[in-house]
């Protein structure tokens, strides 16, 4: 494949703990030709600051290693801060970067993720196939505290963040190998569901051709699962989504710690989770569905749906009281969600049975 600008996009909000690490991750990556965009959402605890304070020790240190690299080249080294004066959140803050940057493809790199250096270099092969919209790499789960991947109990294997994400056939969605010690059982290249919102990278056509009313990710959910209806819209678009186990990256995952499918295993997740987190993914999770559904999809599957559908309001009106005021925003924004329904279904470019397989 030929040479591609890639934009590496980090979205800051108080995340000093983690963020220089990120961006020092990016500044290593062996693949020349690179932008890096840092939106930072008026930080409070003193990371802008910091940022400002490193950010041209960055730009030699990326300058340096592209000498020892190439040295008959002579690449550019962009690297841009933005400062908000507000907090506009994750959807808005990378749709805003989006628009800012210049890549052909576009990682949108988490504060609080670590990048190996051929990260980049690894995950362009997929998009060899002109159909491939998103790639997603191999994610360790990172412990920032002892500064270190996490092991499992005996200390022997890396535990797995992430390898893509699945979509059960009641509607859950679970990080494929969440929580599994590496003991290589995802080795292979393979097309998936779509991909998990740590380090995904996509091809901006793709982006392009998904958007709605401007936006890439939905800026009605302000955070969380935005990355999920965002896989969900380029699937029915007809966009694959491929992991590509040579793309290896770390992850200090926020919430979650296995892909857990008993009802007693996932209410113990739940319990570890903010209730920030459960606000908004219990608002989000129904949005993404009355935007993204597919009626002969639900009616095939419409027994575990329904069980796990009122199992959740079930739940989240008597053990959540604080979630129970995500009903009322969930319709207040619901005609917002039919009204980008009617463009996805009108725009979308596979059939049920197709789409079908993704649903597990």
């Amino acid at each position: 494949m030929k040479t591609h600008l890639v934009s590496i996009n980090i979205l800051n909000y108080n995340d000093k703990r983690t963020i220089k690490k990120a961006i020092g991750s990016a500044v290593k990556q062996t693949y020349p030709y690179l932008e890096i965009l840092i939106i930072d959402n008026a930080s409070t605890d003193g990371s802008c600051e910091m940022i400002e304070e490193e950010i041209n020790n960055w730009r030699k240190q990326r300058k340096d290693l592209l000498k020892t690299l190439y040295p008959d080249k002579n690449y550019s080294v962009q690297i841009r801060l933005i400062k908000n004066s507000t907090n506009r959140g994750f959807a808005p803050g990378h749709n805003q970067a989006i628009c800012e940057c210049r890549g052909d493809f576009i990682l949108c790199l988490n504060a609080d993720a670590i990048l190996k250096p051929d990260y980049i270099e690894q995950a362009l092969g997929p998009f060899g196939d002109l159909k491939v919209g998103a790639v997603q790499g191999k994610l360790i789960r990172y412990d920032f505290k002892k500064d270190q991947a996490l092991k499992d109990e005996e200390g022997k294997y890396n535990i797995i963040d992430a390898v893509g994400l699945s979509m059960l056939k009641n509607r859950r969605i679970i990080a494929r190998g969440q929580g599994e010690p590496d003991r290589g059982q995802y080795e292979r290249a393979e097309e998936i569901f779509g991909v998990d919102g740590a380090v995904p990278i996509y091809r901006r056509e793709a982006l392009e051709d998904v958007k709605i009313f401007g936006e890439y990710f939905d800026e009605d959910f302000f955070l969380y699962k935005e990355d999920v209806d965002l896989a969900w819209r380029l699937r029915l678009y007809g966009w694959k989504a491929i992991y590509q186990p040579k793309a290896v990256a770390c992850h200090g995952r926020g919430a979650g710690d296995s892909a857990a499918t008993t009802y007693g295993k996932i209410i113990q997740e739940r319990r570890k989770i903010s209730q920030k987190s459960k606000y908004y993914s219990f608002k989000n999770q129904r949005l993404m569905q009355i935007k993204n559904e597919m009626l002969l999809l639900l009616l095939r599957d419409f027994t575990q749906f329904l069980f796990k559908e009122i199992g959740s309001w079930i739940y989240v009106i008597f053990f959540e009281h604080y979630t129970v005021r995500a009903i009322k925003e969930l319709f207040r924004q619901m005609p917002g969600a039919f009204r980008k329904r009617r463009i996805i279904m009108k725009k979308k470019r596979v059939s049920a049975r197709e789409m079908g397989k993704w649903f597990v």
